[in-house]
């Protein structure tokens, strides 16, 4: 039986798409009777940490290499771990996103829209693009469910940017962006912290609640999201949800422009400078159904959920090869 060690972090700094990947990648390896195990914090990310005990995944704080066959590291905060881990016996399945992350590995996973030439560093392979994007198993039943059907006379609204508590402020930001649309809509507001929230227009809804295991039951009935270029587009590609995309941080800067040089989503610009821009962009994503469609055809084509058993083939192909 293949062992398997998934290594991540989830933080209110740092966020949950850590640990979100690396559940997609327990609920694969299970699937194919592995054994797996998780080491790292789940702080923030309980609702997906939750996960891994209904697949009988050890959740553990750390955790030596020896044992395992393979190890996948999801991490942007650890150096070169390479020689360690095969000198254990396990194969290094590392996953980066660009520069972030980068260390070398027997197989080097880069899920990025277009990612950019990366530097040699002895590494065995690189498996990059988003056909390699590792979605969870419930946004792949999601996608299978989700309604392409007309939007109502008020548009439903998802507005998601990942864990992180230091986002309200840019929540609220977008919150007064939305209500400056003068549009109708019911606006569903995912967020940890205590966004301002404007007085809405009439015809206008804001509800606000923390990240929950809820998410893809909300986005299957919506008609437009706002996200950032994290893990979370990924999913809202695979679902075929239009998306408006901000860049919250510096290592989300490739994924959003590539993003929107693919017809991906509609771009809001940077959280640290959202201006009237980002309400014509919202007006426009409202009303137009062309677009909206346009969006979710391009996206749902790129991106089709079946990443994570791509690398899994891949690792065992290397590991009968040895």
């Amino acid at each position: 039986m293949t062992r398997l060690l998934l290594r991540a972090d989830a933080s209110p700094s740092i966020g949950a798409g850590h640990v979100a990947r690396m559940v997609a990648y327990a609920e694969r390896a299970v699937a194919r009777g592995w054994e797996v195990v998780f080491a790292g914090r789940v702080d923030n990310a309980e609702w997906l940490a939750a996960r891994f005990g209904e697949l009988s995944v050890p959740v553990v704080p750390s955790a030596p290499f020896e044992g395992f066959d393979a190890v996948v590291v999801d991490h942007y905060g650890l150096g070169e771990l390479r020689e360690e881990v095969n000198a254990a016996g396990a194969l290094l399945v590392s996953i980066e996103d660009d520069v972030f992350g980068r260390r070398a590995a027997d197989l080097v996973v880069d899920c990025a829209f277009e990612p950019r030439p990366r530097p040699e560093d002895g590494s065995g392979e690189l498996l990059s693009g988003a056909r390699y994007a590792p979605l969870r198993e419930s946004v792949v039943r999601a996608r299978e469910k989700r309604s392409q059907g007309p939007v109502g006379e008020r548009p439903r609204i998802t507005v998601v940017l990942g864990g992180g508590a230091e986002w309200a402020e840019t929540v609220s930001a977008l919150l007064r962006a939305l209500r400056d649309t003068h549009a109708p809509f019911e606006a569903d507001v995912l967020v940890r912290g205590e966004p301002t929230v404007p007085e809405p227009l009439p015809g206008q809804e804001f509800r606000i609640a923390p990240p929950g295991p809820g998410l893809l039951d909300l986005l299957v009935e919506t008609d437009v999201a706002i996200s950032a270029a994290g893990v979370t587009l990924l999913e809202l590609c695979c679902l075929g949800v239009p998306t408006a995309v901000v860049r919250l941080v510096e290592n989300q800067d490739a994924g959003y422009r590539a993003a929107l040089e693919l017809g991906l989503a509609a771009g809001l610009g940077s959280a640290d400078a959202l201006d009237g821009g980002a309400t014509e962009t919202l007006r426009g994503l409202l009303s137009d159904s062309a677009v909206r469609n346009g969006l979710s055809a391009t996206s749902m084509a790129l991106v089709d959920g079946r990443g994570v058993d791509r690398v899994l083939d891949r690792l065992e192909k290397t590991r009968m090869a040895e």
